[in-house]
Parts: C-alpha cells; sequence; structure tokens
C-alpha cells in the first residue's frame, strides 16, 4: 500500500482503519513519523527504567516526568510542532544515554533502549518503527490498546504532577507496562492481561488525579455557569490543567479582562477555589471541534494547555498561544520556570488590545455533579429509584468529535424516557448539555461530573449504589453505559471500566479501528462490548418497547 503515514489511534481516523496520507486531525506525515519515534525511544527510556528499577537504583523523578510529558505530547491534537518533539526525541535519547551508563546488564536491554542517532536520522529510524512494524495484527492490536491506554494514563499522571501528586507505584507500572510492548515474547493471552491491569492504573491514576483536584481547588459544587459574555476584553482557555487556570486568574485580577472557559475546561467553574474571581466570567462555546468558528469570534487570545488543537485559522493563529504539552508550528508557547510558574503577561497584553468577545448564545447551563455532591443527594437518588421515579441512570460520558454520525448522541438524549437520568463527563456533554430536559423531583435529568478524568466520579458514583442497594454485581444497578470515544483519555477510562467489571457498555460512533476483529472480538465475549445501533434499536435495546 502506498502511504506517507499510518495512524489509527483516534475515532476519526480515515476510513475508520487508518490516517495514511495525512492526519484527519491535521497532523503532517512528518509530525506523525516523528511521533512514533517520540513513543519508540520513550519505551526504549522506559526499558532502562525497568532495568535500572531491577538492579536496585532509584529512578529519578526528572525520567518519571520526561515519560509521561512524551506520551502526553503524542495524544491526539495535542501537538503538532515538528521541532518540539525533535527536541523531546534528542532530550530523550540524551537522557537515556546516562541511564544505560548506569546499567551493569545490558544484555537483556531491546534495540529501543540502545538505538543512537541524530536529528538527520530520525526520519529513517521513524519508518522502521511505526505501528505497522508489528506484523501480527492480532499483537498488533493489543500492543496498540495497552499504549494508548498507557498514554491516557500519562496525560492524567501528568496534570496530578503539576499539583505535586504522585504515586511511584503508577510510575513504576507505566514504565513496565510501555517497556512490555517492546517484549515479543508476550502471548495474545499476556497482552490481554496487561491491557486490563492497565485499567487497574487507570483506576488509580483518576483516583489521584480526583485527590490532586479535590484537595487544591476543593470539591466541585453545584454551579450555573454562563454562557454568554461581558463587554471586557477576554482571555479564552481550553484543555484541562488547571494550574494553568488558576496562574492565568492571579495574574488577570485587576486588569480590566476577563477570563473564559471552552470545551474541557468547563468544570473548572464548578470548583470552589475559582468562585473568588469576579473576572472569570463564563463559558464560551462548545466542544473542541467547533474551535475554527468560536476563537474567531472571541477576538481575544487563546491559551490551550492540552488538547485539543484544531489546526488554526490564519485569521487568530497570531491569537493561539500553547503551554504545557501541547504545541502548534507558529503559535506562541509558555514556557515554565524551574519552579512551574508561567507568565501569561504577552496573553494579557494581546487581551487589551482586542474587541470583546463576540456573544454567540447567552443563558446558563449547570454542572458540579461529581462524587462528593452526589453522594451528598444519595438518600434522594435512592429514594427516586425506589420509588420508581428513575427508572436508570444512562451513562453518556466520553468525548465529542466532528463526525456527523454523532448527532446520534444528541438524538439519544432526547428520545430518553422522562424516568432517566443521564450521567456525563468530558466533551460528549455538548451533544445535550444545552437542551431542556428538565428533572425529577428536583434532580436534574443532565449531572455532569466534570472532565474526561471525572469519569472516576461516575465509577464512585456507581459503586456506592452498589453498596446502598446491597448488590453483589455492579452489573446489577440500573445504569446503562453509552460512551462516546474520540482520543487516547478515553481508551485508559474505557480499561478501567473494564477492570472494574462493568459490562455491557457500548461504545461509538464507531468502534476503534486499531481493535483487530479478533481482539474485538474477544471484548465483545468476555466483557460485552458492543457498538451502536439507531436510536430507535437502541432506545428499545436498553428500555424495551415502552421506551
Amino acid at each position: 500500500m502506498n502511504q506517507n503515514m499510518f495512524c489509527y489511534q483516534c475515532q476519526e481516523t480515515a476510513g475508520c482503519s487508518g490516517c495514511t496520507k495525512t492526519g484527519v486531525c491535521g497532523k503532517t506525515p512528518e509530525t506523525a513519523a516523528l511521533q512514533d519515534l517520540l513513543v519508540y525511544v520513550t519505551k526504549g527510556l522506559a526499558a532502562a527504567a525497568v532495568q535500572l528499577r531491577s538492579e536496585g537504583t532509584e529512578v529519578s523523578a526528572h525520567i518519571n516526568e520526561l515519560i509521561t510529558r512524551n506520551l502526553f505530547t503524542t495524544i491526539t491534537n495535542v501537538n503538532f510542532d515538528p521541532e518540539a518533539i525533535q527536541a523531546r526525541i534528542r532530550e530523550t535519547l540524551d537522557v537515556r544515554r546516562g541511564m544505560t551508563a548506569q546499567i551493569k546488564d545490558k544484555s537483556c536491554l531491546p534495540e529501543a533502549a540502545l538505538w543512537d542517532g541524530d536529528t538527520e536520522e530520525f526520519p529513517a529510524k521513524a519508518a522502521q518503527v511505526g505501528v505497522l512494524s508489528e506484523k501480527n495484527e492480532d499483537i498488533r492490536s493489543l500492543k496498540e490498546l495497552i499504549t494508548y491506554g498507557l498514554k491516557g494514563l500519562a496525560a492524567y499522571s501528568r496534570h496530578a504532577a503539576v499539583l505535586h501528586y504522585e504515586n511511584p507505584d503508577i510510575h513504576a507500572f507505566l514504565q513496565k507496562a510501555l517497556a512490555s510492548t517492546l517484549d515479543d515474547r508476550l502471548t495474545a493471552d499476556e497482552l490481554t492481561a496487561l491491557a486490563l491491569e492497565t485499567g487497574k492504573y487507570g483506576v488509580d491514576v483518576m483516583a489521584l488525579l480526583d485527590q490532586a483536584n479535590t484537595e487544591t481547588y476543593g470539591n466541585p459544587e453545584i454551579t450555573s455557569v454562563d454562557i454568554g459574555v461581558r463587554q471586557n476584553p477576554g482571555i479564552l482557555i481550553s484543555g484541562h490543567d488547571l494550574q494553568d487556570l488558576e496562574m492565568l486568574l492571579e495574574q488577570t485580577e485587576g486588569t480590566g479582562v476577563d477570563v473564559y472557559t471552552h470545551s474541557e475546561m468547563l468544570p473548572a467553574h464548578y470548583y470552589p477555589a475559582f468562585k473568588k474571581y469576579s473576572h472569570f466570567a463564563g463559558n464560551y462555546g462548545n466542544a473542541w471541534w467547533k474551535q475554527k468558528e468560536e476563537f474567531e469570534s472571541f477576538h481575544g487570545p487563546i491559551l490551550m494547555t492540552t488538547n485539543c488543537i484544531v489546526p488554526p485559522k490564519d485569521s487568530y493563529k497570531d491569537r493561539l498561544y500553547t503551554t504545557g504539552a501541547a504545541g502548534y508550528p507558529g503559535c506562541t508557547y509558555i514556557s515554565e520556570d524551574a519552579e512551574g510558574r508561567k507568565d501569561f503577561s504577552a496573553l494579557i497584553e494581546h487581551a487589551k488590545r482586542c474587541l470583546p468577545p463576540m456573544q454567540i448564545e447567552q443563558g446558563t447551563i449547570t454542572g458540579g455533579f461529581a462524587h462528593a455532591q452526589v453522594l451528598a443527594l444519595a438518600d434522594k437518588v435512592v429514594d427516586a429509584v425506589k420509588s420508581g421515579a428513575v427508572r436508570k441512570f444512562v451513562v453518556l460520558a466520553g468525548c465529542d468529535g466532528r463526525a456527523k454520525s454523532r448527532s446520534y448522541y444528541t438524538d439519544f438524549a432526547r428520545a430518553l424516557p422522562e424516568d432517566t437520568i443521564i450521567l456525563t463527563a468530558g466533551c460528549a456533554k455538548y451533544r445535550f448539555n444545552k437542551l431542556n430536559l428538565g428533572d425529577i423531583g428536583g434532580i436534574p435529568r443532565v449531572l455532569d461530573a466534570g472532565q474526561c478524568n471525572d469519569s472516576y466520579s461516575l465509577a464512585v458514583i456507581a459503586l456506592k449504589l452498589k453498596e446502598v442497594f446491597g448488590l453483589e454485581d455492579i452489573n446489577d444497578l440500573p445504569i446503562v453505559y453509552n460512551i462516546s470515544w474520540y482520543e487516547q483519555k478515553a481508551v485508559i477510562v474505557l480499561l478501567a471500566l473494564l477492570y472494574l467489571g462493568v459490562k455491557n457498555i457500548h461504545l461509538g460512533p464507531t468502534l476503534p479501528a486499531f481493535l483487530s476483529p479478533n481482539v474485538a472480538d474477544v471484548l465483545v465475549r468476555q466483557f460485552g462490548i458492543a457498538g451502536i445501533g439507531t436510536v430507535e434499536d437502541d432506545m428499545k435495546l436498553f428500555f424495551g418497547e415502552q421506551a
């Protein structure tokens, strides 16, 4: 097959089989190749770290951070900048040289932990180590499933680490699992077990991030968020990094510049610590994929703290700033100092020269239903279930995306029986969080737990309900799982749910292209994983003829 690249890690991959000419996300073949090479050398670094630990040598915090940030950099729509990725490859090779010099027994190191090359050699090596270098389709599928889960795990670990919350066991597992994908001796059964173990650490890392966020910023509260605009100039912040938001709010206070959230940053409004800022104006726009229109109309500078970047239009490219793992060629990058502090003065001065945002909608949306808030309402929720007022909960969580088929989730939400409650997290909620679906006895029919990592809250809620109802099996709860996915953070959430024993998850709008037919069959047989159908058919499936 004549191809310039191969990538199938996201839901929108071309033809639901793989991007071979250029990425649907906007990633060029050059960037795709460099990301493949960055993953390869990071696996080599992980293998060296595993060997060092086995010899009794401690692995430094810098190496842990480097591995997590490298993986985060390769998540879909995070970093499109070839020079930045090349720099990360060079740094990784430099660090690994120092590590391998300390290793006593190098005989067990894989080739990825020994390869060395300069920038001119990167393209040739990248062509040798991409996804298709593993010829066995099923082994490739399982290794990619694990790798993509580890990318999501690394992202969540990084979010927690910037708030000074880390778990050495998570780093050790991540590095062991990453190194294991280089081992050609592992069988399909062993790789399947490793995928489930990855889910176990997915639960752990989301619990750690939940602890980091709530102990730093307080437990999310039920909050009404303004979706209109004010008359001051503004800065729009997108992504997931709450510390970046905190620093931006501190630095914009008293400047006459308002701060608005976009997409996955919406749940920041639910945290008590941010409510003291009077210039924290509201949420602007919708899910990440609408940013070309919404960034245009916002008028002011935009700060992308993580994914999801859509290649910007020239008309606002000079207003797009990136930080953390995110990057785009030609856009200003905001780095951090040795203490992790960032100087956002350039954005603030830029905002002062801009018009206020154009109003694109008005009103409010309500969220803040993370586990602490919902469990505080547990008696009310349980009574509603026991009385029959609530027949089922429907987990409509995950990612949003551009595919027209995703209108299914809006139509599905509209069609749900009035005695059902939606539990959501992630940007999937933008498909229905502005619908007027009402409430059941004062309980809103859409309970937004927060960002994609707050899918942990949905698991905590489910486990608590299992306990309250005295059930042996989480699958005996009146809960339907109909989850949309897009990128690799969703993969770690899925693996976490499978580890917790959740079965019969419906996944859409398409099943992942990286699941080979045999691997998909295993997931169907062991866990009941299924795709989506029509809204009418799925209503009958989930609720019977009386839906």
